[in-house]
């Protein structure tokens, strides 16, 4: 386990817009940052990262946090991994307790196969140089290929001996465990104890997930068998979703942001010959149709997509989904058609990146319009293929979401077609409708409370009575609202002082009280606590603290090593709107740290009535139950009960009605 200095060394060195640039294209806005949300699909900049803070958040789904809980939540690690992660980002040496038995195997399998992956890309890269079948077969094909060596080693393609299980002996005399190669899909097992290496007689390219890590291989057999399959993949495990992944992304990330735009190819050699000819913004989707995932991986970082086709009809056809798909999140997507008999990756060797590129500014032409001309061609004269194919046209018509785009692409359709354009429209129109009553009900990933759009997943579940007893089921509190408003100014302010006075022997200044202090004492003198145990733990912790020599409530809460509670502590604190400098300095401004007894007195106040009301409502149930129990001592004791709330409501009532002013 890390211990809590070499957290606190972590946290001041991990810059937020340092660590989110990595994954996502940010843009200055006002004082803050704000870019695509990595984490849902997000067609408009929702994600905001505020430097003053160091914390993001985004305003759609909810997610956010320190640079940690970004790590963890992109990454898919849990808190000390994610820690891990930035201290070698920032070349910080970490020293660590043993973990304990039930801690590593909580991560062991994920780190372990990610182990794993990195030995493998190794041991096969060092057969393709080092074993003369390697050189022999492997490094022959790729230099047949055209592929510099300085390329070679860049995607560390490597190759797999023609030997039944050569990589399952060698792991094993490593040291690693049979467990993890089955569940990467290095090796195959079989009932009767056999075990053949997947790989076996192929040259192999590695793929690297979006932070560089391997997460998969792709295998190419070199022999001219029609029984065996030309390429094979790592399957599905917990490191590898291939819907997920696309290849050479972490390699193209950078250009892609610096050209902002996205070439997007096939096959990985189409990738690897592209990057040697000078065009590094390009990806593949490996021979899968296209997926969402795979759409918003590129989405972060450009708006663009370039779609190169190898000039194959039947190959275009069944990729028109996939770019629909693109078209619906949003982006702008063009389609560039090689000569005939050149893919991606022949065209490539045979041009440098000027030409390449010159022969794209050329011939790309808008997705839109590439798909009319290709499916009125393919109808022809044929009335009812033609209508058919139309219909198709309309419906990726439809699927754009900007109202300015789609009305050009109707317009010119209408031209193309030769269709009036006001059919066009209605037809467009229709179907969108539909599409708008079948999502009529939104899913709400958020709770709406004072401060605005945090998780659920944050929020926790179990409550407690004012004995202190925790209900079996877990519920929302009927005061959390109230309780998270308490809590952010806990977490924001709680270390601050808010009564002191001077001592008249020595005349130092006394701190009588400070903020969670204050907070615990007003709630207790009435027998009330935070109700949600999370939130009440949170208070204790702030208490217990405040009195600390440099101890700071904000910095506690963000830096706490359980990510529940900083997660919490970072939505509480985020805002989406700061003033510009022009405001602060030419206007007068109440800010809430100078306002913070009025504000707290004010909040307590509205916690307390809230429980008032809850009692209330509360008894005059039982009043009724009662009456129709025909108890009438139990409605007197109950009556004089609803008497004495009643009296303690107008109280509360004219508080909350009045300003309060204290001095």
């Amino acid at each position: 386990m890390i211990d809590q200095p070499t957290i606190d060394r972590i946290l001041d060195a991990a810059n937020i817009v340092d660590v989110v640039s990595e994954f996502v294209t940010l843009r200055r806005r006002g004082v803050n940052y704000v870019g695509l949300c990595p984490f849902h699909t997000d067609k408009s900049p929702s994600f905001y990262v505020s430097p003053a803070k160091n914390i993001c958040k985004c305003f759609a789904c909810g997610e956010g946090g320190t640079s940690v809980h970004f790590i963890m939540k992109h990454e898919q690690v849990n808190y000390f991994d994610a820690l891990r992660f930035l201290a070698k980002k920032y070349h910080i040496d970490i020293q660590e307790r043993e973990l304990t038995d039930k801690e590593k195997q909580i991560q062991n399998d994920r780190e372990s196969m990610l182990i794993v992956n990195s030995w493998a890309q190794s041991y096969f890269t060092t057969q393709l140089y080092e074993h003369v079948e390697g050189k022999s077969i492997g490094l022959r094909y790729f230099s047949e290929r055209g592929f510099r060596e300085d390329i070679i080693r860049k995607f560390q393609l490597g190759y797999s001996l023609d030997q039944r299980d050569a990589l399952y002996k060698e792991a094993i005399k490593k040291g690693y465990k049979k467990e993890y190669l089955e569940k990467t899909g290095l090796i195959v097992s079989y009932e009767n104890g056999n075990v053949n290496d997947r790989f076996r007689g192929r040259v192999i390219f590695p793929v690297h997930g979006l932070s560089g890590k391997v997460v998969a291989f792709g295998g190419r057999t070199l022999k001219k068998d029609d029984k065996t399959a030309k390429y094979v993949n790592s399957p599905e495990s917990p490191v590898y979703h291939k819907s997920n992944e696309l290849y050479g992304i972490f390699f193209a990330k950078q250009a892609i942001v610096k050209a902002d735009k996205c070439f997007l190819v096939e096959g990985y050699t189409d990738v690897i010959s592209m990057h040697q000819a000078g065009i590094e913004n390009v990806v593949a989707s490996s021979g899968t149709a296209l997926t969402q995932q795979q759409i918003r991986l590129i989405h972060r970082f450009t708006n663009q997509v370039t779609v190169l086709y190898d000039g194959d009809a039947a190959g275009i056809k069944a990729a028109l989904r996939g770019i629909d798909l693109i078209l619906e999140e949003g982006m702008n997507v063009k389609v560039v058609l090689l000569p005939d008999g050149e893919d991606p990756d022949s065209f490539a060797r045979k041009n440098n990146a000027t030409g390449f590129t010159e022969f794209i500014k050329e011939n790309e032409t808008d997705f839109i319009r590439f798909k009319t001309r290709l499916l009125l061609n393919e109808a022809g004269s044929d009335p009812i293929k033609r209508s058919s194919l139309i219909s198709d046209i309309i419906k990726t018509v439809a699927i754009i979401p900007d109202n300015i785009a789609r009305s050009v692409y109707i317009r010119e359709c209408s031209t193309m077609m030769e269709i009036e354009e006001r059919v066009l429209l209605n037809e467009v129109n229709k179907i969108r409708l539909k599409e708008g009553e079948r999502q009529t009900a939104p899913p709400s990933p958020v709770i709406q409370n004072p401060v605005e759009n945090i998780p659920t997943d944050i929020l926790p579940g179990h409550t407690v009575s004012p004995d202190d007893t925790v209900t079996e089921k877990p519920k929302r509190s009927p005061f959390e609202t109230y309780e998270l408003t308490l809590l952010k100014y806990i977490v924001k302010y709680g270390s601050k002082d808010l009564y002191k006075k001077k001592d008249p022997v020595t005349e130092e200044e006394v701190i009588l009280q400070y903020v969670a202090e204050y907070v615990k004492t007003e709630l207790e003198q009435d027998d009330l606590t935070l109700f949600t145990p999370l939130y009440k733990q949170m208070l204790e912790e702030c208490v217990s603290h405040c009195r600390e020599e440099g101890f700071t409530s904000q910095r506690y809460f963000l830096a706490h090593p359980d990510p529940l509670v900083s997660r919490l502590a970072a939505h509480l604190i985020s805002e989406k709107y700061q003033l510009s400098k022009y405001h602060s300095k030419f206007r007068e401004l109440d800010k809430e740290e100078d306002m913070l007894k009025q504000l707290l007195v004010k909040e307590l106040y509205a916690f307390k009535n809230a429980y008032i009301q809850h009692q209330i409502k509360d008894i005059q149930n039982k009043i009724k139950q009662a009456q129709n129990e025909n108890d009438p001592d139990k409605i007197m004791e109950l009556m004089i009960q609803l008497s004495q709330l009643d009296k303690i409501k107008r109280v509360l009532s004219k508080e909350l009605g009045e300003r309060i002013i204290i001095n």
